[in-house]
């Protein structure tokens, strides 16, 4: 297959449109639109749908992948014969908001010193990032599912803990001869994704839903819930000195939420990636929860199971 017919189908889904994929690799549209029709004809199949945005249909996906990984190769390869000083791996990646908004971080840092890769986060729910690894927009995901992408190897990160909190006025507002009324206190959601705090209101047997508010922001929703907006679940990673200053407060002390994340990325022999996974993981080990392969679902510290993932984008 044609190296310039996969990196004009990269280019393609990454812009969104021949246009777009056009000015990235400085050429025409209709040169553009040359090389992926010759890349459909030598495999036979339709690779990308025409559309706005572009996407890779199936047999797209699996081409996709190929090319993100050898264009790793490539630029691995240029940079040991000496002739990519310059050359820079892109290093696609799915992380879920609250991930990157905590213990995500040191990998931040390290990758600021790469001279030889660049870093794409993909924000997408831990529910979901492993279907990003299917279709081949990434390379690596943290996500909640334990069971390896075809192509992928998998291990365990640790789990995040997510605790029910909301700003002391509406707890006081809503506090009733010592219990909460649980059925009347507004309370936050993501998105319709997010039912973290729709699950702990049906564990109190609460079938009715409070008043509710969405806000689709994971630093919006943190604010929202310090304004007394309502109550949520957000992970204690992002508020031990909100906690600590006393501008929220735990709504019940010995309920948690425990969601497993797991890092999966390609099996492919690649100094980048290996070095990006190493970072994940160091980051990962110092700051969440120590946990056990297994299905990816939460734990309760009171009440029943449940697996509650929360969308952020």
């Amino acid at each position: 297959m044609n190296l310039e017919h996969l990196k004009a189908l990269v280019a393609v889904v990454d812009e969104g449109t021949f246009e777009a994929a056009a000015d990235l690799l400085r050429i025409t549209p209709s040169a553009v639109s040359q090389r992926i029709k010759a890349l459909e004809a030598s495999v036979g199949q339709v690779l990308v749908r025409r559309r706005v945005p572009c996407t890779a249909t199936d047999a797209g996906a699996l081409l996709l992948r190929m090319a993100r990984q050898v264009q790793v190769l490539e630029a691995e390869t240029a940079a040991a014969l000496g002739s990519g000083s310059n050359a820079r791996a892109h290093l696609p990646v799915a992380i879920n908001a609250d991930s990157l908004a905590t213990w995500f971080v040191p990998v931040l840092h390290h990758a600021a010193g790469w001279e030889d890769a660049t870093i794409d986060l993909h924000v997408e729910d831990q529910g979901y990032s492993s279907q990003l690894l299917r279709e081949g927009e990434v390379m690596g995901a943290v996500t909640s599912d334990p069971v390896p992408v075809s192509g992928c190897r998998v291990e365990l990160l640790g789990s995040m803990r997510y605790i029910p909190v909301a700003a002391p006025g509406l707890r006081r507002r809503f506090s009733v001869s010592g219990s909460l009324d649980w059925a009347a206190m507004p309370v936050l959601k993501f998105n319709t994704k997010d039912n973290l705090q729709q699950q702990l209101l049906a564990a109190k047997n609460i079938n009715q839903s409070p008043p509710t508010h969405t806000v689709p922001s994971s630093q919006g929703f943190l604010a929202a819930v310090a304004a007394g907006l309502g109550w949520g679940m957000i992970p204690e990673l992002q508020i031990s000195d909100e906690l600590e200053r006393g501008v929220l407060v735990r709504l019940e002390e010995d309920v948690y939420e425990d969601v497993a994340l797991y890092w999966q990325a390609w099996t492919l022999d690649s100094e980048r990636l290996n070095r990006l996974t190493t970072a994940v993981r160091s980051a990962a080990k110092g700051n969440l929860q120590p946990g056990e392969m297994g299905t990816g679902g939460a734990r309760k510290a009171s009440g029943p199971s449940r697996a509650g993932h929360r969308r952020r984008k």
